[in-house]
């Protein structure tokens, strides 16, 4: 199966996965977490959808565009796999997270502005879950 997938490093990749967890009523599609070194989030997308978008700078993308091969980080979805672990499994196949969702989430997280608390409501979100 081909993919995208984007990380994101240390609390920020918690605060987000916790964000799209919120977002979308805790269904947010395949998430991996690094148990060890960056302790990165690796949000699982549709392949091809994170070329030609410009994501804020704590979201490294990985994609196959022209020239580029990337290698991401999968565990066993039925054994143990240190140091990679589930966050969120995939529910069924071809289920991934929404790339637009996933942007506009990181954008309002990542963005160098104060994240005032309507622009947290107006993507549905409460701000006691950043503050957890």
């Amino acid at each position: 199966m081909q993919f995208d997938a984007v990380r994101v490093d240390g609390d920020d990749g918690r605060r987000l996965a916790d964000m799209m967890e919120a977002i979308t009523g805790g269904d947010p599609g395949p998430i991996v977490r690094e148990l060890n070194g960056r302790r990165g989030m690796y949000f699982l997308l549709p392949a091809g959808s994170t070329v030609r978008r410009s994501w804020p700078r704590a979201v490294v993308p990985f994609n196959a565009c022209s020239g580029r091969v990337s290698y991401v980080p999968v565990p066993a979805l039925a054994a143990h796999t240190w140091p990679l672990a589930w966050h969120f499994p995939p529910t069924e196949y071809g289920r991934f997270v929404h790339p637009l969702l996933l942007l506009n989430a990181a954008t309002v997280l990542f963005s160098d502005a104060v994240v005032r608390h309507q622009d947290l409501a107006r993507i549905g979100f409460r701000l006691s879950v950043l503050e957890e």
